[in-house]
């Protein structure tokens, strides 16, 4: 069996951009398959999974993650060979000049490049070069050449590689939301107190529409969304607006741009975190957000809470995260599931998939 960190780094490797997740479930499905009583695909892609634990909880839990991660898409090819592109996901084009991509499923080498800054105007010397501006340089002589290897519609995503970096840190592509995905993975192959349920979902960086399905579902009384949020902790920015420190523990949200979270849960996690000595931080900013939003009001809704690993430069080719950061974020939600499977008397029973089956 892997380590949750051995899991990570296979999971960062493959490629997953929103709509293309497909490596990424094959993947977590190997892994968790002979850990769990059911799983299975639904029509959007969202893996789920039911865990059987020591106890059945008084409330239907799910915990989830998202498989995808921000990247680009191929739009035209054009007569020159340059690739034309538009972003899947939010990524701040500041980030991407001169930066080496991967495209297609061949995982075909390219750059992306722009005008050389001796031809750019004043004023666009001043400013960020815009997507639309830039292109996919794969190295094709022409349009027909590029076509043998490229179609209008591939996917691109960033070359860069899992890297421990300094004492205790990770840097790769795509750790949001891998790193989430690598933690759920382990707690599925460890004992549990509680039966609980697992969503790998699709689609999340384009506007969470998996978590809406999944939800729908497992109709979940309890959720917990695992991710990873921007730590500004860096220099330049003010200490109001760091948001969250790195290396400080899991971050618990109590409101984002689309979620206001349970209240009860956000004061549980903190007490639970006492009792257990784990670091924690509350996000001091009200920014971002998650497919918290979907899940909370998915059938007849859901107690939701957003528990997060403090991630240096997000949708970027080069996310960093502190190992005992999701060291601890594991250890709390472990906790939080013995702790939420007590809360109430069950109101609803899972409703897929059929305990029993298996299937891919």
């Amino acid at each position: 069996m892997q380590t949750m960190l051995e899991t990570i780094r296979t999971l960062t490797d493959i490629p997953g951009v929103s709509g293309d997740e497909g490596k990424v479930r094959e993947q977590i499905a190997a892994l968790i398959a002979d850990h769990v009583e059911s799983m299975q695909v639904d029509a959007l892609g969202n893996l789920i999974a039911f865990k059987k634990g020591q106890k059945r909880p008084a409330k239907t839990i799910l915990f989830s993650a998202h498989m995808d991660e921000v990247g680009f898409i191929v739009t035209h090819i054009g007569e020159d060979g340059l690739l034309r592109f538009s972003a899947v996901g939010g990524i701040d084009s500041r980030v991407v000049v001169g930066k080496p991509v991967e495209v297609g499923d061949k995982r075909l080498a390219g750059v992306i490049g722009t005008k050389a800054i001796h031809h750019q105007t004043e004023k666009e010397r001043e400013e960020a070069v815009s997507l639309d501006k830039l292109f996919i340089d794969i190295g094709a002589k022409d349009k027909e050449e590029a076509e043998r290897h490229v179609s209008p519609g591939d996917r691109v995503i960033f070359w860069s590689r899992f890297t421990e970096i300094g004492e205790g840190n990770i840097l790769a592509r795509a750790l949001d939301d891998r790193a989430g995905c690598g933690v759920l993975v382990d707690m599925i192959q460890s004992d549990l107190a509680y039966d609980s349920w697992f969503a790998f979902t699709v689609q999340e960086e384009t506007g969470c529409t998996g978590a809406v399905t999944a939800a729908y579902a497992v109709a979940p009384d309890v959720s917990f969304v695992v991710e990873a949020t921007t730590a500004s902790d860096i220099g330049g920015v003010a200490a109001d607006k760091e948001v969250c420190r790195f290396g400080q523990g899991p971050v618990i949200s109590f409101q984002d741009r689309g979620t206001v979270y349970d209240i009860g849960l956000y004061r549980l996690a903190f007490e639970v975190a006492k009792a257990n000595n784990i670091p924690v931080q509350a996000k001091q900013g009200v920014a971002g957000g998650n497919e918290s939003r979907s899940i909370q009001v998915a059938r007849s809704g859901a107690k939701t809470l957003a528990v997060s690993m403090p991630c240096r430069y997000l949708h970027s080719p080069s996310n960093m995260l502190r190992v005992q950061d999701i060291v601890d974020t594991k250890e709390l939600l472990v906790k939080l599931c013995e702790a939420a499977g007590g809360l109430n008397p069950q109101t609803s029973a899972p409703r897929f998939p059929n305990k029993g089956s298996r299937s891919e």
